[in-house]
């Protein structure tokens, strides 16, 4: 939908946004409400860029150690209140990864002389 309102948001100097939304199928409170919303994207992806900055900061600290876990628990140590799903979302969307040293290795193994 974003390229939709985009396009509208483009073209309203030449068309009236009434048509542009009823000739595109959007509803015109819709587009105006996206519109508004704007700076807060924005502002949003301001943020995530800033906590991205600190995240990387911290998880060259670790030399590449940290997972989210550890990193969220540092960010807090320092005194940033931040959401651990928030910073899944910009560690994952950053492709920053922490290192998982142990293999898991099961404690049960199955007879294989038992009868099925």
């Amino acid at each position: 939908m974003s390229e939709v309102y985009r396009f509208i948001a483009a073209e309203k100097a030449v068309h009236p946004v009434a048509l542009l939304c009823r000739v595109l199928g959007v509803v015109r409170s819709s587009f105006y409400a996206w519109l508004e919303a704007d700076q807060a994207r924005q502002a949003r992806t301001r943020a995530d860029d800033a906590l991205a900055h600190e995240i990387t900061v911290i998880h060259l600290a670790s030399k590449g150690a940290y997972g989210v876990p550890r990193v969220h628990a540092e960010l807090r140590r320092l005194g940033r209140a931040v959401n651990r799903k928030r910073v899944e979302r910009v560690m994952r969307e950053r492709g920053i990864v922490g290192v998982t040293r142990r293999r898991r290795r099961s404690l049960t193994r199955p007879d294989k002389q038992a009868r099925p």
